[in-house]
């Protein structure tokens, strides 16, 4: 098990670089305790928040902005529109572009999508994707590699995608991921490891993603984060969440004009 040293806070430093928070979930259509939900990503002080499992029938976007209001955050894309993937994020992020993908669909198996985002901090611009792989082995090996394939479509510098993979780290899916992407957790683990269940933490199949020029501070369930408590860990779903702390380096030099 990983010690708990602080967590870096989210900062922008005079170098145009920015510090932020990434924290991955799957709520399981908000079915469990939304206050305790609500709790836990607000303990966490994200900049973005990889939903999965996001409400997708009635009212299902006001459901999503009521948990994005009572977490400081805001609805920036997905939930119905991606199949259950979303994304938050705080008013610390600058929108450029939002894009809802659809995955193809296998015949007896759940629609599956990707949220989709650019984003800037400060003098940071990064690629955002939320995703929750399939249960089935082969499909969900076919979507690692849309999902590498969607990231590299974002045409950015610097890339982050989060969500309930569906596979341990073992798993190849997983590795062909892991194989182009940095798995935060094994880069700079921090917290603890395991994301389901929250009864019984026994396996890691929720993960974060950096694309490689992202400096990884830290990354792991955020058991003992001050305000996120046991009872609200097992209370707001039947996933753990993963929170890391990533720095992402200025994509311009600072004090020159956009490109």
């Amino acid at each position: 098990m990983a010690t708990n040293p602080p967590l870096p806070s989210p900062r922008t430093d005079p170098d145009g670089s920015a510090v932020i928070r990434v924290l991955t979930y799957n709520i399981r259509s908000m079915r469990d305790d939304t206050t305790a939900l609500a709790r836990v990503i607000t303990a966490c002080t994200p900049d973005l928040v990889l939903i999965q499992e996001a409400p997708r029938f009635f009212r299902w976007r006001k459901k999503l902005a009521r948990l994005a209001a009572a977490s400081g955050q805001v609805l920036l894309t997905g939930g119905a529109t991606a199949a259950g993937p979303a994304v938050l994020c705080s008013l610390r992020a600058t929108v450029e572009h939002t894009e809802d993908v659809l995955l193809p669909l296998t015949p007896g198996q759940h629609r599956r999508g990707f949220a989709t985002a650019v984003v800037r901090f400060g003098d940071a611009r990064l690629g955002v994707l939320s995703c929750h792989l399939s249960l089935q082995k082969d499909e969900r090996y076919e979507q690692s590699g849309l999902l590498l394939d969607r990231l590299a479509a974002l045409d950015v510098p610097h890339a982050v995608a989060g969500g309930d993979l569906n596979e341990r780290p073992t798993g190849r899916s997983f590795r062909r991921l892991a194989a182009g992407l940095q798995d935060c957790w094994t880069t700079a683990p921090w917290g603890t490891e395991f994301t389901s269940t929250p009864t019984d933490p026994h396996q890691r199949i929720d993960a974060i993603l950096a694309t490689p020029g992202i400096e990884v501070l830290g990354c792991g369930v955020p058991t003992g984060l001050p305000g996120v408590t046991e009872t609200d860990l097992r209370a707001a779903t039947d996933h753990l969440p993963v929170l890391a702390a990533l720095r992402i380096p200025a994509s311009r030099t600072p004090g020159t004009s956009p490109e």
